[in-house]
């Protein structure tokens, strides 16, 4: 019997459900700690009269601490467990991020930005490792899109808790206290049973998931490298296509949202409206996430983020294309509904790409050109506004990678839909 059979029949469908609950509160506050530059980036500037530079490099650091956690969150899960990696990577997310509220200078915003930004960048893939090993297999795309889905929420919360306290900016930093809450919860949570049988053998499964089992273990396949193994012959393609995928997606996210206030300015909306309209692209997350659950089972992995991103190309045009208040706010809605599917999409499509060994350092090391293009995106779109580009300008270029990224995942996708995990 298969470790993922093992999940399927010993562990039931609400103790999973509690899982997705807890992993998502966890997403939540990541988001959240990720997204609040949105709404701090215009009033800091303001109060401590920094350059376009100064500010874009607050979000820039945040994504360079990203890509450090996202490197490192393999390495620390698949060498400690998921548990341990789970708590290291919160602990830093809430600690830093609230620590932030107490800074008076650049540069110790930009210290702590970092610190917060390695929680943050380690966070996701260490939690969504943890939920793709303790879900059967026939429901886990759907749940892995689900605690996706849950950055909406926090988005969609940290901007709602932004457009009401500000200008008192700080708040929205001290807010992450109450993330002390949680900790001891996630300390109770168990190993998850892929790991433990990988580590422990099959004691240590049936402690972690509290059931005997009376069925022989297929020991899954071992080999003693790791992030080597990701170019060998069985994963090259995989690994370039989902590195691709995850490099996009993030750079049309960072690109569009950090700045957002600020292109709706440009095009004539007032800058308490454009922060309106920014919380308004947040709501519109989670609609997204949501229809790729649907559709990640439906039509599969590889065809479902194929289409989003081609969505999300053309919708990143379309925004540039349209004037007045309306035809602006429902184009960025779409957009932010196909760019969020794709981020769903990719989260629940990059575990299954890799067998147990490698499944923490394959997502860490796609996370790693996530934060890459974090911490280009913002540069980029502050640089072209500087230049003098226009809007089409800017976002055509955007347009044209979501497209022929889309284009590539048809191609030289693999499609995992209702494959038992190695």
């Amino acid at each position: 019997m298969k470790i993922d059979e093992v999940v399927e029949k010993y562990v039931d469908r609400k103790t999973q459900r509690k899982f997705l609950l807890l992993t998502s509160i966890a997403w939540m506050f990541d988001a959240a700690g990720v997204m609040l530059v949105s709404f701090v980036l215009v009033p800091v500037i303001r109060e401590w009269g920094l350059s376009s530079t100064q500010g874009a490099s607050i979000a820039s650091i945040t994504f360079l601490g990203m890509l450090v956690g996202a490197l490192l969150a393999g390495f620390i899960a698949d060498l400690f467990g998921r548990k341990i990696s789970n708590l290291l990577f919160f602990l830093c997310t809430i600690t830093f991020t609230f620590l932030s509220g107490f800074t008076h200078s650049l540069r110790s915003l930009l210290t702590l930005r970092a610190f917060s930004g390695f929680g943050y960048g380690g966070l996701m893939p260490s939690f969504n490792t943890y939920l793709s090993e303790f879900t059967g297999f026939k429901i886990r795309g759907r749940y892995l899109v689900l605690l996706e889905s849950s950055w909406a929420v926090g988005s969609i919360l940290i901007g709602l808790f932004a457009v009401f306290v500000l200008p008192n900016w700080r708040w929205i930093f001290w807010i992450f206290a109450a993330g002390y809450l949680f900790v001891p919860v996630f300390a109770k949570m168990s190993e998850t049973p892929k790991y433990s049988f990988l580590k422990g053998g099959k004691e240590a499964l049936e402690k972690a998931i509290g059931s005997k089992i009376c069925e022989d273990i297929e020991l899954s396949k071992r080999e003693k490298t790791f992030i080597f193994s990701l170019f060998k012959k069985d994963h090259l393609k995989d690994t370039v296509v989902v590195w691709g995928a995850w490099f996009v997606v993030s750079f049309v996210y960072y690109a569009l949202f950090t700045w957002a206030p600020k292109i709706f300015s440009s095009q004539g909306i007032s800058v308490v409206k454009s922060s309106w309209f920014t919380f308004y692209m947040m709501l519109s997350q989670l609609p997204g996430y949501l229809s790729a659950a649907y559709f990640i089972e439906k039509w599969g992995r590889k065809v479902s983020l194929g289409v989003y991103f081609i969505g999300t190309g053309i919708s990143t045009i379309l925004w540039a294309s349209v004037s007045g208040d309306i035809s602006l706010l429902i184009s960025a809605l779409v957009l932010s509904f196909f760019c969020l599917g794709v981020w769903g999409l990719v989260y629940a499509y990059t575990p299954e790409l890799y067998p147990t060994f490698l499944r923490g350092t394959g997502n860490g090391a796609a996370g790693v050109w996530a934060r890459i293009a974090g911490i280009i995106a913002p540069y980029y779109t502050g640089f072209m506004m500087e230049k003098g580009k226009n809007l089409a300008q800017i976002l055509g270029w955007i347009c044209v990678i979501a497209i022929l990224t889309g284009i590539a995942v048809l191609v030289f996708g693999r499609e995992t839909r209702g494959k038992y995990l190695d």
